[in-house]
């Protein structure tokens, strides 16, 4: 006849079962199993190949708000210091378009 397994069970504060505590003896005799479980469930939320790196640049279009949002600076501080309004530069940067002159100006504003 077997002798009942003496497990302790840790709930969290919700009250549900969060460990269970069991005899060395039966981890022991589980740790291969254990193991193999572990290794499987690493294996299934390891999702570093899915991992595609953020890359502004990916969803800034604009050069000019691209190299703003780089250098860290707001439209406002960006504004005071080209001599313009925030508004002003607001609308450059939902522009199609960019002139490598506005480009170069902005550029050195931000250096």
């Amino acid at each position: 006849m077997n002798a009942p397994l003496n497990l302790q069970i840790i709930k969290s504060i919700s009250g549900r079962p969060e460990f269970v505590l069991i005899p060395v003896a039966v981890y022991n005799a589980l740790r291969d199993q254990i193991e193999d479980e572990l290794a499987g469930l690493e294996a299934e939320t390891d999702n570093s190949a899915d991992y595609v790196p953020f890359a502004l640049e990916d969803y800034v279009v604009n050069p000019i708000a691209l190299a703003r949002i780089k250098a860290n600076v707001t439209q406002k501080e960006l504004a005071k210091r080209l001599g313009v309004t925030q508004a002003y530069i607001s609308k450059v940067e939902h522009q199609a378009k960019i002139t490598p002159k506005s480009l170069a100006k902005v550029k050195a504003a931000l250096r």
